[in-house]
């Protein structure tokens, strides 16, 4: 166990209590002290500054409303002024002290070199003197941070009626200066009661923590699996309580561990053995159990879906989602297909209750059934296809017949064209019937091979010797084959069907006065045989799909050439048999061209 930081342990948290306690209660008596005093020096000084206004304001209204002779006006009323000032308006606290009129003109002040200079209108006391209205504010210097109150008084005569107005400045630092000096003292203070409480703290902890300790120490042995020593029992209070609570609970887990153990090791062997994965959630559906199938099966590990909601990492649809909750058990298959692999899982979803009967999760069994639904897909598209090929001519031959019956058969012009149709379309269902009774033996190994040693260079030309017999005239066939000989293992019947069926393809597709190509090459350990012609070609979303049964690029012109959808099918089985490999490559408006090869004998063999 991580071992506890010295300011995380419950001795230093007592102590850090009982000072945050201490200096709470510091701290509110002396902010509410110091708020206090601070309101009664600052209402001290304002009074002070306020009489001395009311005697200045009245002496400076006497002088201005004094009668004077005309000659002298002026002067007199600055020195009556500047006496005034020097009497009562001389204090250190004064920073600035100007007496202006009605015209706005500076007539007295502490600082003579102001006096005659007309007050800007940025000022208050313009409005002041207007309006005949006292301004009081505190304003904080710029630069050197010194806070003042600033008063302006305005004087007017009998009349209410302006005469000018004493703007006041006066520095409160010494108020701040006062207040700093207590907090100062305060401070000292109780930096002492916070030692004093630390070392009281320090004894009054260490009583109650002793005993807490040693069962921390009790527990962290336990939790290694040693359920051998108990916790010592120092007395009857909540501590001593808790201790003998402590003893019986280790001798309960050491009960209910070895049980879970016998069950762990039970389930373990279980998931382990099993085929399909399991997947285990809680009440939220989030997955907390996996085992290793499972892990193959979703292709994710259980570190990287743990916690994950199993709807999710199984990637289900809403209709999904609610038809496992609807249900208490239902089973799904879901598509874990992506471009380069088919897969198809069927999840089995159980419902788990607790004794309550209330839920708490699903217990899912997921299992792949790819090969199966392949197998069933591929058995009911074999059921449709051929029923369909089928119905094809059987609806054909019925519709001529039932003509016939009617008294067609009298006409001496149709009936023998109806003749002939239905006789062609019983040709077509005998060739379909005979390709897919092939495909079974090939299917089920019951078609046995006979292979000897053959010379394809002579095979090849006798085989297009007998297309060159029977050709459109218009249709050329170009051969591209070597004149040495080479010598393969082979079944000469199945590999002429291969031709013939490539072949007639080619030709079948092959516009007129085009040629169709045939080359024969000689690799390292095989041959390659390749079919070409120009015909409308396949799009290459078609191109994997036409060794397919019953697939057809063009199925309306297909079926008019009298094609069953079988022949490449039918090659691709011989090939395959054969060791070897069947492809195409084609370019829509291009032409196709059909590749195959066949494994040369080995040299231990001879030629």
């Amino acid at each position: 166990m991580k071992k506890v930081g010295l300011f995380q342990s419950i001795q230093w948290k007592i102590i850090i209590i009982m000072i945050l306690l201490l200096l709470l209660a510091i701290q509110v008596i002396g902010a509410y002290f110091s708020q206090g005093l601070e309101k009664e020096l600052k209402q001290n000084f304002e009074e002070s500054i306020d009489e001395r206004l009311e005697v200045l304001s009245y002496n400076i209204r006497d002088a201005i409303l004094a009668d004077r002779s005309e000659g002298n006006l002026e002067r007199s009323l600055e020195y009556d002024i500047a006496n005034i000032i020097a009497l009562y308006g001389q204090s250190d606290a004064y920073s600035k002290l100007q007496i202006v009129d009605r015209q706005f003109r500076i007539i007295g002040t502490n600082n003579q070199e102001d006096i005659g200079k007309i007050v800007t209108g940025e000022s208050s006391v313009r409005p002041s003197i207007i309006s005949g209205t006292k301004s009081r504010s505190i304003q904080r210097d710029a630069v050197t941070g010194e806070r003042r109150l600033v008063k302006i008084h305005p004087l007017s005569n009998n009349d209410d009626e302006p005469i000018g107005a004493i703007y006041l400045e006066a520095s409160m630092e010494s108020i701040y200066e006062q207040l700093a000096s207590i907090n100062t003292i305060f401070l000292n203070g109780t930096l002492i009661a916070v030692g004093i409480s630390a070392i009281v703290g320090v004894l009054v902890a260490r009583s109650i923590t002793k005993p807490i300790t040693e069962m921390r120490e009790q527990a962290q042995i336990l939790a290694s699996g040693d359920f051998s020593q108990e916790v010592n029992v120092y007395g009857v209070d909540e501590i001593g309580q808790l201790a003998n609570t402590f003893n019986e609970m280790k001798e309960n887990i050491k009960i209910a561990n070895h049980t879970t153990e016998e069950e762990r090791r039970k389930l373990s062997s279980v998931l382990s053995n099993m085929s399909d994965g399991v997947i285990s959630t809680n009440e939220a559906g989030q997955i907390i159990l996996m085992n290793d199938p499972a892990e193959i099966l979703i292709g994710q590990t259980f570190e990287q879906v743990q916690n994950k909601l199993i709807f999710d990492v199984l990637n289900l649809s809403e209709d999904m989602i609610q038809l496992v909750e609807m249900q208490d058990s239902s089973s799904i298959t879901i598509d874990f297909s992506d471009d380069n692999h088919f897969l198809l899982l069927k999840a089995n979803f159980t419902v788990v209750e607790d004794e309550y009967g209330r839920f708490s999760g699903y217990i899912t069994v997921i299992s792949d059934v790819t090969e199966q639904e392949k197998v069933e897909r591929e058995r009911r598209e074999f059921v449709s296809n051929v029923s369909h090929e089928l119905r094809t001519p059987l609806t054909t031959m019925r519709s001529y017949l039932e003509a016939l019956i009617d008294g067609a058969w009298t006409n001496k012009e149709i009936a023998p064209q109806f003749l002939e149709v239905t006789q062609n379309e019983t040709e077509r269902m005998i060739r379909l019937v005979n390709d897919l009774l092939q495909l079974s033996k090939m299917d089920n190994k019951g078609h046995e091979m006979v292979k000897e040693r053959v010379n394809v260079v002579p095979f090849f030309h006798h085989v297009l010797d007998r297309f060159e017999m029977n050709k459109d005239e218009r249709i050329k066939i170009e051969r591209s084959i070597p004149r040495e000989s080479i010598f393969l293992w082979m079944d000469k019947d199945q590999i002429i069907q291969v031709v013939d069926n490539i072949m007639s393809n080619a030709l079948k597709y092959s516009p007129q006065d085009e040629a169709v190509r045939f080359k024969l090459t000689k690799e390292r350990n095989r041959i390659k045989v390749m079919i070409a012609d120009n015909g409308p070609g396949i799009s290459p979303s078609k191109l994997d799909k036409i060794f397919d049964r019953f697939y057809r690029a063009d199925a309306a012109r297909s079926r008019e050439r009298g094609g069953t959808g079988l022949g490449l099918a039918i090659a691709k089985e011989i090939i395959v048999n054969h060791q070897g490999q069947i492809w195409a490559e084609s370019i829509e408006g291009q032409g196709t061209r059909v590749f195959f090869s066949l494994p040369l004998i080995a040299r231990k063999q001879g030629d």
